[in-house]
């Protein structure tokens, strides 16, 4: 399968195997509504069967990540909902994040200022992250009268920089700021705002450079571990390195290994 590029609520391309999207809303630092979030969703739910796109690198647009759930085409709407309207958005928000997970393929947030609320939990959904010394990220669901347990921030945000850190983000809705993240894990790096782009690419297409079928194995067990006992980690692991095993790609490895090259992978 092939990966559709015409999308109609945020930006798309893919070039040398890596989708690169963004928000489109710069003028208000690029607001999530209830179309873009679905679109979302879709999107990335169809990239599990996409043979053309081996990473994707979600982008800045005008300096900003995002804003989060839009104050007039989101929250507005929602303090007019009842229960089962509520529940059915709530849920819809977090299939996003599902989508995000299980796409099997390694994606990389480039942060660049604001990334708050739904564009925070995009960010830490995210395989990798790359930010800009002026990214700014808070979860600041409690900032507007919720909980700070949205769209599976209690369970992944803690695995990435600590239970006692991830409290306090989620508690205050403070923003964490670059430095911040670089230390307590939640950046991988932190580049200047001009080389964004660039250094999310350059990640990108090393980790497309790769075996794809063992990327998405990789990302698969990441997933699939948080809620399984050593015991059964290692046999789940033994189980998929030796599909990971069967296939041309590790052949290569050898053949190029042997050669005194280097292996050049086809993702099969």
């Amino acid at each position: 399968m092939t990966m559709r590029t015409d999308v109609k609520h945020f930006l798309c391309k893919i070039e040398d195997g890596i989708a690169t999207v963004a928000l489109d809303r710069p003028e208000r630092k690029n607001p999530l509504t209830f179309d873009s979030y679905a679109e979302l969703r879709d999107w990335f739910r169809d990239l599990v069967y996409a043979d053309d796109v081996k990473a994707v690198v979600f982008a800045s647009n005008g300096g900003n990540f995002s804003s989060g759930g839009d104050v007039h085409d989101i929250i507005g709407p929602l303090t007019k909902m009842n229960m089962k309207e509520l529940l059915a958005f709530t849920r819809m928000t977090g299939d996003l994040v599902k989508a995000i997970v299980n796409c099997g393929k390694p994606v990389i947030a480039a942060i660049d200022g604001v990334c708050v609320g739904a564009g925070a939990i995009i960010a830490m959904a995210s395989d990798l992250r790359i930010a800009t010394p002026e990214a700014k990220c808070a979860f600041l669901f409690t900032r507007v009268g919720l909980a700070g347990c949205d769209m599976g921030a209690c369970a992944i945000l803690p695995r990435i920089i600590g239970q006692g850190r991830a409290a306090e983000l989620l508690y205050t809705g403070r923003s964490m700021n670059a430095e911040e993240g670089a230390n307590w894990g939640f950046y991988n790096s932190v580049v200047a705002a001009e080389e964004l782009d660039e250094a999310a690419q350059k990640m990108a297409s090393r980790i497309a450079a790769g075996p794809n079928f063992g990327n998405m194995m990789t990302k698969t067990m990441l997933a699939q571990e948080w809620s399984m006992s050593i015991e059964q980690a290692i046999e789940a692991e033994a189980q998929a390195q030796a599909i990971c095993m069967q296939t041309a790609d590790f052949e290569r490895a050898f053949n190029a290994f042997v050669a005194k090259e280097k292996p050049v992978f086809e993702g099969n």
